[in-house]
C-alpha cells in the first residue's frame, strides 16, 4: 500500500457534481492498493494512521492523534501511487493491484477505520473524482512499507 495522509481543515469528494464525502478537521486519505497487499498489510496502515499524532496540543506541539482531536477521515482511492516514471514520459501503473483486489482492500480499509471511528467519508472507488481540499499546516505525510518497517 502506498497512502497520502493529508491534516486538512475540510475536504470533500465529488463524483459527476454529487459530493460522495465531506469532513472538517481530520486526515483526507488516498489510498493506493498493490499487488502484494493483504489484509494484514491494511491493517499495519490503519493501526498506524489512527496512533499518528499530528495535531497541535495547547502548546503548539504535535503530540495528538485523530482520536484525541475528534478529527474525521475521508479516504480515496489512488492508484496513482503507484506511478511508475523511470522509463520515459508516460507512468505505468503495472505496481497497482488488480481492480478486483484493490476494491476489496479499499472497501476493507473503510469498514475498518468506521470501526474504530465510528465513521468514515469516501470517494467512489473507480470513479472519476474531484478532490477539494484545505491542507492544514500544509501538514502530508506519505505512509508505504518503507516508513513502516
Amino acid at each position: 500500500m502506498r497512502i497520502v495522509i493529508q491534516r486538512v481543515s475540510e475536504a470533500k469528494v465529488t463524483v459527476e457534481g454529487r459530493v460522495t464525502g465531506e469532513i472538517g478537521k481530520g486526515f483526507l486519505i488516498l489510498l493506493g492498493v498493490g499487488g502484494d497487499d493483504t489484509k494484514e498489510i491494511a491493517d499495519k496502515y490503519i493501526d498506524k494512521i489512527l496512533k499518528l499524532r499530528i495535531f497541535e496540543d495547547e502548546k503548539g506541539k504535535t503530540n495528538l492523534s485523530l482520536q484525541d482531536v475528534g478529527g474525521e477521515v475521508l479516504v480515496v482511492s489512488q492508484f496513482t501511487l503507484y506511478a511508475d516514471c523511470r522509463k520515459g514520459n508516460r507512468p505505468a501503473f503495472t505496481g497497482a493491484g488488480n481492480p478486483v483486489l484493490a476494491q476489496e482492500l479499499y472497501e476493507y480499509f473503510l469498514d475498518r477505520v468506521k470501526e474504530s471511528l465510528g465513521s468514515v467519508q469516501a470517494g467512489e472507488f473507480g470513479a472519476d473524482m474531484k478532490v477539494a481540499l484545505v491542507n492544514d499546516g500544509p501538514f502530508t505525510i506519505v505512509l508505504d512499507e518503507k516508513s513502516l518497517g
